[in-house]
């Protein structure tokens, strides 16, 4: 028994020290860039001072005296379109797929496995050309296009697998009361599905703010930069490398990430109890 008793707090003891070393392996870097976005003047070099007098002039400036304004307004506008279009994509597939038998099925399911196979980066000439053949360079409908048709094979097949939980009964018992197959997928499978729909809508909101490859790639003046993009030249620069700008920057990147987060909070839980089988 002492034996048993030891090797359970050896076991929580270790566990313990994993979460805290992890939980300072994520928290140092976003300490230092939190405070490096509120200290005076530049800041030469990313590190953790405690001497800090706290001001909001990094911020300020940074929309009077660069463009990252503009930069924020254009990731806004494509990660909301990105977000809209491919979670509705997304989940219309992946109704189809769980729901319904059709000409291959099967192969186009596992077309999506094989398409994401192949990295971005192995990809990226291929992009590039597609652009000057549309004349697509620097812009945002382009690189949309791209976030929203990378997105859908992955993603299509976790609906499907979600869908795939809802049980079959429910979509019977509706045609039997004379539902059609709209009715059927808005009113009594949809509300189920809500929490991986939220989560879909996340990722995809979440996507244009953290990609710099394509987007860098993609767009070649500055005007037409994303956040991602924009802050790289702030410190791309080792003699003139504007660090407080760049934090400044990257903390507000997280407002609305946050925002919608909490927004769609709610239905990470309510979705899983809305609707329920024919009594």
């Amino acid at each position: 028994m002492n034996s048993i008793k030891w090797k359970r707090r050896l076991n929580h003891a270790l566990t313990y020290f994993y979460l805290l070393a992890l939980s300072v392996i994520i928290l140092y870097p976003l300490l230092i860039t939190i405070l490096s976005a509120f200290k005076v003047g530049n800041v030469v070099a990313f590190k953790l001072d405690s001497n800090i007098n706290f001001s909001f002039d990094n911020f300020s400036k940074l929309f009077s005296e660069t463009l990252y304004g503009t930069w924020y307004l254009n990731t806004l506008i494509i990660a909301m379109i990105t977000m809209l279009v491919q979670t509705s994509i997304v989940t219309l597939a992946g109704y189809a797929y769980s729901r319904y038998n059709f000409l291959a099925r099967k192969q186009s399911l596992v077309f999506f496995l094989i398409i994401q196979m192949v990295p971005t980066m192995a990809a990226l000439t291929a992009f590039f050309v597609m652009a000057l053949m549309l004349n697509a360079l620097n812009q945002s409908w382009f690189l949309i296009f791209l976030y929203v048709g990378g997105g859908i094979p992955m993603n299509a097949w976790l609906m499907k697998g979600y869908f795939d939980t809802v049980p079959i009964s429910l979509d019977e018992s509706a045609k039997l009361d004379g539902a059609g197959h709209f009715r059927r997928f808005w009113q009594i499978v949809l509300p189920l599905v809500r929490p991986m729909i939220a989560v879909q809508a996340l990722w995809a909101f979440m996507g244009p703010f953290g990609d710099y490859i394509l987007s860098s790639f993609l767009l070649r003046e500055k005007e037409f930069y994303t956040v991602a993009v924009g802050l790289q030249t702030f410190v791309n620069n080792a003699k003139n490398m504007k660090i407080a700008y760049f934090s400044a920057g990257a903390v507000l990147i997280a407002l609305p990430i946050c925002i919608l987060f909490f927004f769609l909070q709610k239905n990470f839980v309510s979705g899983l109890t809305a609707g329920g089988d024919k009594g």
